[in-house]
């Protein structure tokens, strides 16, 4: 039965002599130089495309609000549904003596149900004194 070596190849060979490193020093240097004044031109041209990116959206937002709401870049839902706030104008608000009488065992004063469901402060109190 033969014994597996769990051995690199390259462990049982001579070395490999170092590389000449003038002779390849220059291009190399010339290169990496090269790649890196790529890599920033590259940068600058996305930053520039970013920033009139930028300009048209606030343009548009300027001139047509909705349409930019619409095509707004979202993470994640429906790209073509704009939410818009609701019109409760027409709602009415429950003012029955029992909510008067919750809100006010809430902590809600006469003076401030008044105003906020639009009632005479007498009427909030004459609903207060009903319930004792």
């Amino acid at each position: 039965m033969g014994a597996r070596l769990m051995v690199d190849k390259s462990w049982g060979l001579a070395p490999t002599p170092p590389i000449e490193r003038r002779a390849r020093g220059e291009p190399l240097a010339d290169r990496l130089e090269s790649r890196a004044a790529a890599r920033a031109a590259s940068a600058a041209s996305r930053e520039t495309a970013r920033q009139s990116a930028r300009a048209a959206d606030a343009a548009l937002r300027e001139s047509d609000p909705h349409t930019a709401a619409a095509q707004r870049r979202r993470g994640s839902g429906r790209k073509d549904i704009v939410r818009e706030d609701r019109d409760t104008s027409g709602y009415r608000m429950v003012t029955d003596p029992a909510r008067i009488r919750a809100l006010a065992a809430r902590g809600a004063s006469a003076q401030s149900l008044s105003d906020v469901l639009g009632l005479p402060v007498e009427t909030i109190r004459q609903a207060l004194a009903d319930a004792g």
